[in-house]
This record gives C-alpha cells, structure tokens and sequence, in this order.
C-alpha cells in the first residue's frame, strides 16, 4: 500500500497507532503491551521510510473500533477505580487520564527494532494525532473536551518536542461559536463538545485537522446540494486557518459511500475532484488549506478491512488520474520532494506531453 500510495506522488499516510483490547491488541490492558503488534507497528514505519511515506500517527479512538475510549472506561471500571461508567469519563476521569499517558509515553518513547530510532526522535513520523474524531456529548460547552486536549497536548510535547501535533477534529463549530449555524451541517453539530477554532488554537497544537462526510452528515439533501455544502465547509475552515487560527489546516478524512441509495461512481469523482481543487487552489494562494488524505485508501486483496468510502484507485482509471494529477499539480506549486522525484517527474512529464 505504500509502494502504491509512493508511485502516485502521495508523501503523507495517517493510520492508527492504537488497538485496545480487540483482536490483536497492541494494549492488552493498561500498561501491558504485546510485543508481537509492537514489532508490527515498528515495521509500518520502517516501510514508510524505506517508500519515503511518512506518517500521521493516531494514539485513540473517540469510536469503540479498536477499543477507542470505550475500553479505556472499561478497564478502570473493571479494576473499581473508575468514578463514572458514562463513555466520556475518558476525558475527566482520573484514573483514565493515568492509563492514557502512561500508553502516550510508552508509544512516544518506543525504541523502533528494525530502525533503531526512538519514535519521538524519527522524522518518519511526520505528526501525532491525540484521538480520531473526539466528541464529548455529556458537555456539550465544550469545556471537559478542552481541558483533556490541554492536557495531553502539553503532556505530549513535554515529551517529544520534534513533531508536530494535532487534535483529530471533525471539524464541527461549538455552541460559543459564532459559526455554529451558518457553518454547520445541522444543529446537533454544536452540541457534540468539540468546537474546532476553541480546540485548535491552543499553542501546543501545530495545525488543525477537519473530516468531510456530507452523506454521512445529511440524510435528506440530495447529491448536488451534498457537494454545494462541502465546498463551502472546507473553505470555511481554510478561512479560520487564515484568519483566526495562523496555522495549516488538513482534511485528514474525506469521502462518500457507496451505499448512499443514489450512488454512481462518477459521483464520487466529482466530490474527490472538488475536495482536490479546493486544496489546490489553497496552495496556489498560499493559503492555510493544507493537505487532504482519503478515507481510505486500499490495495487488492484487503477487501476485509475495506468499508463503504475505501477506494483502490486504480480499479477506476479516472480515480487514479485525479490523484496523479493533484501529484503534478502540487508540485508544480511546491516543488517535488526528494521521495516523489522518482515516481512523479515521469507521470507529469507525459502529462505535459
């Protein structure tokens, strides 16, 4: 999958470095790690190097898929320190923010077998993310959500100064913003307790990250007015980037179903074509729009991990076309990074031609 993400000029890969207490778990319980999935995730970087990938590296799930917080509660209410069985006692709950950092810490400080190199120390790892799409539903001020992203921002950089860091928002404006109802999907997006301008401005995050998901968001807005909502969400976020925030803002998710009642593939050309414009012209202007990453992005033969947004660009030649012209298009702007020049100089070359 790296081999092929590198081919197509693509430099940053995000992926989960977590998995608590499922099949396979890297954190069998709080504290105790299995060696095995250590070792895997050791060679996940080393692959990333050897591709010149490097990696937006997630430390929790705000979701049950892979434990996520769910576990988290789990394991403290099981061992009767836990004050709340509520899901969202991960972000208050003492005991809970003892295991988180102990896991951060542990994961931060890995010293990887195949490179040699501590975590903290390899600039592989271009970023990390605290928690995929947070949300804390029992406050929805926002207030418990941001004094957890506080603190374990601040805990992070006390450990690794090198890289940067983000939240892993969705992108959703909280009920003190004054965009919470022009900029929006719908009213219950300000009542989830995240809020991204409040959550993304604090020192100790380096850029902001925004998911987009009309379809998934929308249940009676047809394709057209889907599309027509997305633009104007990454362009308002680009536009807090700019003005409120002064730091680079990456769509970390993007994507839409195939199970929408609708669906044709050429639809989804044309969502993933105006999400790649949009980043585009960012770049042209200079702007704080900074990168976008498909959710997901597969390769044959991983049809089991594979979800109703997954694409294998090459099973669409004008899927895999948008991609490799986004490649071309954005170095032309950037200049080409000594990893893509390999791979990316042919395919724009006969492109010119």
């Amino acid at each position: 999958m790296l081999q092929a993400g590198a081919k197509m000029g693509l430099t940053v890969c995000r992926t989960w470095a977590f998995n608590d207490a499922s099949y396979n778990a890297l954190q069998i319980s709080p504290g105790k790690f299995d060696e095995k999935v250590f070792r895997a995730l050791d060679h996940v970087i080393a692959e990333a190097r050897r591709n010149g990938i490097r990696l937006i590296l997630s430390l929790v799930n705000n979701l049950q898929a892979y434990g996520g917080k769910t576990q988290y509660v789990k394991w403290a209410w099981e061992e009767g320190v836990a004050i709340s069985s509520s899901n969202d006692s991960f972000f208050y709950d003492p005991s809970i923010r003892r295991y988180f950092k102990n896991y951060v810490k542990t994961v931060l400080t890995r010293r990887n077998i195949y490179t040699g190199i501590e975590y903290r120390d390899d600039p592989t790892i271009f970023a990390w993310e605290l928690i995929n799409e947070p949300r804390c539903m029992t406050d929805p001020s926002g207030d418990t959500l941001q004094d957890w992203i506080e603190e374990m921002s601040t805990f992070v950089k006390s450990i690794d100064r090198k890289h940067l860091l983000t939240v892993g928002l969705e992108g959703f404006y909280g009920p003190k913003s004054p965009k919470r109802t022009t900029g929006n999907p719908e009213i219950w997006a300000a009542d989830l307790g995240s809020d991204f301008v409040r959550n993304s401005i604090l020192s100790t995050v380096d850029f902001a990250s925004v998911h987009v998901y009309p379809d998934h968001w929308f249940h009676h807005k047809n394709f057209e007015e889907m599309l027509k909502f997305a633009a104007k969400w990454m362009l308002s976020h680009i536009e807090d980037g700019d003005r409120e925030l002064k730091k680079p803002v990456l769509f970390t998710e993007f994507g839409l179903s195939n199970d929408n009642d609708d669906f044709e593939p050429a639809q989804r050309d044309r969502f993933l074509k105006m999400v790649l414009d949009v980043l585009y012209k960012s770049a042209k202007r200079k702007r704080s729009g900074a990168g976008s990453f498909f959710w997901q992005f597969l390769v044959e033969n991983m049809e089991r991990f594979n979800d109703e947004y997954g694409i294998v660009p090459w099973e669409n030649p004008s899927t895999y076309r948008l991609i490799t012209e986004q490649s071309c298009r954005l170095a032309k702007v950037q200049g080409l990074l000594s990893t893509q020049i390999e791979h990316v100089k042919n395919f724009c070359a006969s492109r010119r031609n």
